[in-house]
């Protein structure tokens, strides 16, 4: 497999096409139309939703608020339901990588903005960065024509070197799903799974396209 950066696709589509290969095709059509759409530079897409629950566990809430100055958002300490979420997928001018951002708006606190991008390495590995060089790598599936994540070890990236972070030093593993609900509208679940202190995250949603 070449360079995402090289071979320059224009969408998570393209992107997880080359990774899935075969197992592409067996994806829902709405989901496959979903993520062939290309956020051009200037023309971001946006959805629109509502998480139903935002919960963390008392290790994950330590975690949440230790991290919080330097990728803030991305592991949130706080427990919510029923409040909305915009979600902004966009790219830049010669960048390969797929932006996402996101806004959280919890009750009763100002919005909460976190921002990751992905891209393949060199080794045809999807790549999630979520700042400051922290990373996961992720391994996708498909399962009853639903599209599935799963963290396989989180890194540092320091002057292009990656330094593995081993499990227990983590937030855990992440796993998330992707399931259509219509051709407008899908649902989200994400956990993150400690190996000592269990599940420490969980985000559950509904999102439609705007």
């Amino acid at each position: 497999m070449g360079d995402y950066r090289e071979t320059g696709f224009p969408s998570e589509g393209e992107l997880f096409k080359r990774v899935l290969g075969a197992e592409w095709k067996t994806l829902h059509p709405d989901i496959q139309r979903r993520f062939d759409k290309n956020p051009a530079p200037g023309k971001p897409l946006r959805y629109s939703g509502v998480l139903s629950e935002l919960s963390c566990s008392w290790a994950g809430r330590v975690l949440g608020y230790l991290t919080l100055p330097f990728i803030k958002g991305a592991l949130m300490p706080y427990c919510d339901a029923d409040f909305p979420v915009d979600i902004e997928v966009y790219s830049l001018p010669d960048d390969p990588a797929i932006f996402k951002q996101r806004i959280y708006r919890l009750h009763g606190r100002k919005p909460i903005q976190f921002t990751s991008f992905m891209r393949m390495s060199e080794r045809g590995e999807v790549l999630e960065y979520v700042g400051m060089g922290l990373g996961m790598k992720l391994l996708l599936s498909v399962e009853g024509g639903n599209l599935f994540f799963t963290s396989d070890g989180y890194f540092w990236q320091v002057l292009g070197w990656r330094i593995p972070i081993p499990g227990w030093l983590s937030p855990g593993k992440t796993f998330l799903w992707h399931r259509n609900d219509s051709p407008e509208q899908f649902n989200i679940r994400i956990e993150i799974r400690h190996p000592w202190f269990g599940r420490t995250f969980t985000q559950v949603g509904v999102f439609h396209e705007v």
